[in-house]
């Protein structure tokens, strides 16, 4: 849980360093998405909601699913490489 923690923060920290807008959004959203998925997992695996058929982030056997997070937290850190590269050039 630490982990899944860590990295929501991290994606919210890119996210407000972004330099545009968008590429808050985006990085923001990744980490929503992320938060809420790992949520309802943890709170189904604790029995207080019925299970959703919900992976968990990163873990859970499935293919689509861990590609598509992997490619979501890729280009959140492209945002944070880009932000990062208009700082230092200044």
């Amino acid at each position: 849980m630490a982990a899944f923690f860590a990295l929501v923060f991290l994606l919210f920290k890119i996210g407000l360093n972004a330099k545009d807008r968008f590429g808050c959004l985006l990085a923001c959203g990744v980490g929503i998405v992320i938060a809420v998925q790992t949520l309802l997992n943890i709170a189904v695996v604790t029995g207080s909601i019925p299970p959703t058929g919900l992976p968990l982030p990163f873990i859970s056997s499935g293919g689509t699913s861990v590609a598509v997070f992997m490619a979501g937290v890729g280009v959140a850190l492209s945002v944070s490489r880009h932000s990062r590269r208009e700082k230092i050039g200044k």
